[in-house]
């Protein structure tokens, strides 16, 4: 037997016992203890909050925590918030100003005066959910027509950073000294703010506009250094990707970074590993974003390719790409990006069982950890009954957000128990920053490991808490167990709640 033999049949031999430990986690656990569910909410042209621009403090307050709330009840355990549209700020900064869309004018910070992004990160960890500072890198007037542009932004006082394109105005990506105030912009953030990622979305170089070249040839030929104009493009956003990598490693390497492409890096008629799509632009041809380039060298710790096609469309198909993308992860979490805004727009999304089966199929993956909705807004529809789905079924019971064991893989100590009847005292003693407590059941006559757990409840402290054992849902007769979770979402040993 050749030597390629005997790796092919160990290499089947491994992949037969991970498909029985899967099966054997999936048996055990009707609902993942760990899984991604996060919500976009965009803030670019008042898209999800605030709902218009200038409402008043208390008001900007009121509906982000309603929006948590409505969130939260729905099962998501984490939000991916956009909080730098457009070279602009959701919060106080020395080198962006205050956004249009929180205040009405571009510079005007809200009065009376806060923080908001301090605000919606407090309320956030306060409901156990990861909150992702979503950023946009390029992308720097919205509309060059009508957006409120102040005299202290970033294209007032380097007017020579920035291009025109269609009716936007954008960083020039091939210049140097637009890479360093991203990171300096990046830097700031990980700094001042208690952040659990940075997350960028699919606009690196902008979509193609038909005839339309994208008007950075003096820069090319400047800095080009013999590449092609398509190499040396994807080499920016190479280089960008590589030094915000290297800040957040530098600066606080417990914070993720996360991609949400557009949902085809190439056609396999263009290139031979790409999908079985026929995309009119994809990733790596017209956005410049080599994403599979980021995964393999580790530049990136998630990707949530936005896959915001039905199942059996013909030029995209959710499946399809579901698959490759899957195939094509590197190791690193893949996130699914589902496009519930959608819903009612044609026959196949007036389907209310559309969603659901793509949460069915992506659980099939080991290699697929979660999903993010575009965007907030929908929820508050609950199109096709999909909250009803997501609260009543697939996120009936909590979630963590899966741990990411390059960046940290220190298990928590077991905490403390003391039980007066049903009243029990939980408290931590250890050194590690937790997010708080999971209380689990496992049925009898079951090995007490996380693996044939079914988390219940997750408690948010710090330290110690207080619980009444007849208000855990679910027990069904099984036993309960309690555990702590840190920040970084690693898991203690189960210790038996009597």
């Amino acid at each position: 037997m050749s030597y390629l033999q005997c790796m092919k049949n160990q290499t089947h031999f491994i992949l037969a016992i991970l498909c029985i430990l899967i099966i054997n986690t999936v048996i055990a656990q009707p609902s993942p203890n760990y899984e991604f569910r996060g919500v976009w909410i965009a803030t670019v042209e008042n898209i999800d909050w605030p709902a218009k621009k200038n409402l008043s403090v208390s008001e900007q307050k009121a509906s982000f925590t309603r929006l948590l709330d409505l969130h939260q009840s729905n099962g998501m355990n984490a939000i991916v918030m956009q909080i730098r549209p457009t070279g602009d700020a959701f919060y106080p900064s020395q080198y962006e100003p205050w956004s249009e869309y929180l205040t009405g004018k571009q510079g005007l910070p809200p009065n009376p005066y806060y923080d908001p992004l301090e605000y919606m990160i407090a309320e956030t960890h306060k409901r156990g959910m990861e909150f992702h500072a979503w950023l946009n890198p390029y992308r720097a007037v919205f509309n060059v027509f009508k957006s409120s542009v102040a005299p202290s932004h970033i294209t007032k006082i380097h007017p020579d950073w920035f291009v025109v394109y269609g009716d936007k105005k954008y960083f020039n990506p091939g210049l140097p000294e637009v890479r360093q105030h991203t990171v300096r912009v990046v830097k700031d953030l990980l700094n001042r703010y208690d952040l659990d990622a940075i997350h960028m979305d699919d606009y690196f170089y902008p979509y193609r506009i038909a005839g339309k070249e994208f008007p950075d040839q003096k820069t090319f030929e400047k800095f080009g250094k013999g590449l092609s104009k398509d190499n040396w493009r994807r080499s920016n956003c190479d280089s960008i990707i590589v030094d915000i990598h290297t800040t957040i490693k530098n600066t606080n390497p417990r914070v993720k970074f996360g991609i949400s492409p557009f949902g085809v890096w190439r056609n396999k008629s263009q290139d031979p590993m790409g999908s079985d799509t026929k995309a009119g632009q994809t990733n790596y041809d017209d956005l410049y974003a080599d994403i599979l380039l980021w995964l393999s060298k580790g530049w990136i710790d998630y990707v949530t390719p936005q896959l915001y096609w039905e199942r059996g469309h013909k030029l995209a198909d959710y499946d399809v790409l579901l698959k490759w993308w899957n195939e094509n992860g590197y190791g690193k979490h893949i996130y699914i990006g589902h496009g519930i805004y959608r819903g009612g727009s044609n026959d196949a999304w007036k389907n209310k069982n559309q969603i659901p089966e793509q949460i069915q199929e992506l659980r099939k993956y080991a290699t697929t950890q979660g999903s993010v909705y575009f965007s907030s807004k929908t929820f508050e529809k609950n199109l096709n009954g999909w909250n009803d789905s997501l609260r009543n079924n697939y996120y009936r019971h909590p979630a963590l957000v899966p741990p990411m064991p390059w960046i940290n893989n220190d298990a928590p100590d077991q905490p403390s128990v003391i039980q007066k009847s049903n009243t029990v005292t939980i408290t931590y003693n250890g050194h590690l920053k937790i997010r708080g407590f999971g209380i689990f059941s496992v049925p009898l006559g079951k090995e007490v490991k996380f693996i044939n757990s079914q988390l219940l409840q997750i408690i948010v402290t710090n330290k110690e808490a207080i619980i009444n054992l007849n208000n855990v849902p679910d027990v069904n007769g099984n036993k309960l167990y309690i555990a702590t979770i840190d920040v970084n979402n690693n898991v203690s040993a189960l210790k038996e709640l009597k």
